[in-house]
């Protein structure tokens, strides 16, 4: 009957735990993200986070420069690599560097 109590009350504390971490991790619906509410930036700092893009872009093309030296990637994939990354930084600048991460791409809200 001890052992039958003990893995009863262990049962009962890891059935409660897993349903108060759930409940816990769970986000409040009505909170807003701190990307919500329109942000602008001044030039100096675009200009900055224009300076930090435009330096990661061309690491990064360095970099897929690279892997095609190395045959890794075809000089094809690493050109349409390089548009992919170009447009992004075109798309950013538009936005007047401020991403837009609470865009739902392809992403339904459930009900």
């Amino acid at each position: 009957m001890n052992k039958r109590f003990l893995s009863l009350a262990i049962t009962l504390l890891v059935l409660v735990s897993v349903t108060g971490m759930s409940a816990s991790l769970a986000a409040p619906e009505d909170q807003t993200s701190p990307t919500s509410n329109k942000v602008v930036l001044t030039e100096v700092q675009k200009n900055e986070i224009a300076n930090l893009y435009k330096d990661i872009l061309e690491k990064k093309k360095l970099l897929l420069t690279k892997y095609v030296e190395y045959g890794v990637i075809t000089e094809e994939k690493a050109v349409s690599i390089i548009a992919h990354f170009e447009g992004h930084y075109k798309e950013l600048e538009k936005n007047g560097f401020v991403p837009n991460w609470d865009s739902q791409k392809g992403h339904r809200k459930h009900d």
